[in-house]
């Protein structure tokens, strides 16, 4: 591998990215895809919590490598919410958000077809099951005494009423955390043929 393209597996520098303006460009664009997607996605009938943030913020972190990465989904969340609106529960979708953007961090970081299959799959699954859990937790916490029991029991029963928002959430990320990976790989590839092509002309 040469010099050149063993640069393009590297951390980006904000100068780098401005360099390799495709990069922010397609997460940006994917960032904003999330976002209408949440605003538009009741009027298409579309399940409730299949969401794009996951996958795009796993794009984010593949393409950019930069930590700024790791804000994707908790933008997504916060812009759609000025217009949607949110309840009491909010600080634990933020922050759950926000925990998913850092879990994105470290999975964006993984290089390779297949590491970067096998992270977008433990990502989506994870993420997945972390939403459900803190954010249950959440309704629970909140709503303990009047909509659920104060105990372990009431925590149990707001468990077993988000699992209806579990699965489709989770069956989504199982296919859309493939197609992220899959679209990191295509942009990698592509600049490393550009890379080798640039290479074998200054060569001759």
């Amino acid at each position: 591998m040469s010099a050149a393209t063993s640069r393009l597996e590297a951390p980006l520098s904000a100068r780098e990215l401005v360099h390799r303006w495709w990069r922010p460009a397609l997460a940006v664009l994917l960032v904003a895809g999330a976002v209408v997607w949440r605003l538009v996605k009741t009027d298409l009938g579309a399940p409730p919590n299949l969401e794009l943030s996951t996958a795009a913020a796993f794009v984010a972190a593949g393409l950019l490598r930069h930590r700024l990465a790791m804000l994707a989904p908790l933008v997504v969340v916060a812009l759609s919410d000025v217009l949607l609106g949110n309840s009491s529960v909010l600080v634990f979708t933020w922050t759950a958000w926000a925990a998913i953007g850092v879990g994105a961090w470290w999975a964006g970081r993984t290089r390779g077809t297949t590491g970067r299959l096998v992270a977008a799959l433990g990502f989506g699954v994870g993420s997945s099951l972390f939403f459900y859990l803190w954010t249950n937790a959440g309704v629970w916490w909140l709503g303990r005494g009047t909509f659920y029991p104060a105990g372990l029991d009431g925590l149990l029963a707001s468990y077993v009423a988000g699992l209806p928002f579990l699965r489709p959430m989770l069956l989504g990320n199982l296919v859309l955390g493939p197609l992220a990976a899959g679209l990191v790989a295509l942009v990698a590839r592509l600049e490393r043929a550009s890379v080798a092509a640039s290479e074998a002309v200054v060569a001759r």
